[in-house]
């Protein structure tokens, strides 16, 4: 059974409308900033929950590395606790990695092209192509930072996720169809098949 799914996003790939679409098919609720806010409630540290929200670093907050252990710390309880209750979709913050290994989630990452993503953060925001391909940018390496430095991992490792969509050619409600076919597969399956069952049958 299914109780939470993880979705891993890069700026522009409609990751977010795809978590809302799927948080509305399966009944469950979406949890993206209250996993922030909640940790930095936990950990008394406001400071470091402006900090992640700040992925375009336009704030200049340097957190301290006591205060930063702190937090992350709180998140993973957080996390836990949000499994714990079930039915949720959580959007970001390392899920991905701090779930890893629980049979009751399901990790998904969304992307794009980098040309397509500019060109959607442009249109979003009524700003030229030139800013958007900054904000990517940042948003990119900033994303690729916090997983390396807090969790030693890479984003952009297939082995994280379950189910990686492509958003060039299909549309959020599309994506999100087909993450809610892998969720309720997934919630079928009784029993998990060893490696290289299938080829034995």
């Amino acid at each position: 059974m299914v109780l939470a799914v993880t979705i891993s996003r890069q700026m522009g790939s409609l990751g977010n409308v795809i978590a809302d679409g799927l948080a509305e098919r399966l009944g469950f609720r979406k949890v993206w900033r209250e996993v922030i806010n909640q940790a930095a409630i936990r950990s008394g540290a406001p400071e470091v929950a402006l900090a992640v929200i700040d992925e375009l670093g336009m704030l200049g907050l340097a957190p301290s590395p006591k205060t930063k252990r702190a937090y992350i710390s709180a998140v993973a309880s957080v996390m836990d606790e949000l499994v714990e209750e079930g039915q949720v979709v959580i959007v970001g913050r390392a899920g991905q990695v701090i779930l890893r290994g629980r049979a009751e989630v399901l990790h998904v990452q969304v992307i794009a092209p980098v040309d397509l993503r500019v060109e959607r953060i442009s249109k979003r925001h009524n700003i030229s192509q030139e800013a958007a391909q900054a904000q990517v940018e940042a948003s990119d390496r900033y994303r690729r930072n916090y997983l390396r430095h807090y969790y030693q991992v890479r984003w952009d490792d297939p082995l994280l996720y379950d189910l990686v969509i492509n958003t060039e050619h299909l549309t959020a409600e599309e994506a999100a169809d087909s993450v809610c076919a892998a969720v309720r597969c997934s919630s079928s399956r009784k029993t998990i098949d060893p490696p290289g069952a299938a080829f034995e049958r």
